[in-house]
């Protein structure tokens, strides 16, 4: 298991940016692949980003791309993620969440963090 812990969140206007972070605890961070995933209120909790252990691979959502960046670094047992040009519909509890094998479908990550909320207004 791994300890998953988010921070970073918070309000930003619409065309701004943010960076969410998430610092694990437990096993052998550079071991696990790591996503991003968020949930907006009404909504299913949806696929953003995910990144190889070693940070080489990195796959988005359509929605995300070129706009998001996630990146990871292993001595600091954290990833993040770098929002720019914030739209009022990425608003959303963000997750982080680790899996031995990357991957965009939720079922194979095993450990979560407790997510942290971003709101971005018009």
């Amino acid at each position: 298991q791994v300890q998953l812990a988010e921070s970073g969140g918070g309000l930003v206007q619409a065309g701004g940016s943010l960076r969410l972070s998430c610092t694990a605890s437990g096993r052998t961070f550079s071991n696990y692949a790591m996503g991003w995933f968020r949930q907006a209120p009404g909504k299913e909790r949806e696929f953003v980003a995910t990144i190889s252990w070693s940070g080489s691979t990195t796959y988005y959502a359509d929605s995300v791309k070129g706009r998001f960046t996630i990146s990871r670094d292993n001595a600091k047992n954290t990833v993040y993620l770098q929002m720019n040009s914030l739209k009022p519909e990425d608003t959303a509890v963000y997750y982080c969440a680790a899996t031995r094998s990357l991957a965009s479908m939720q079922n194979k990550y095993d450990n979560w963090g407790q997510g942290t909320q971003v709101t971005v207004s018009s």
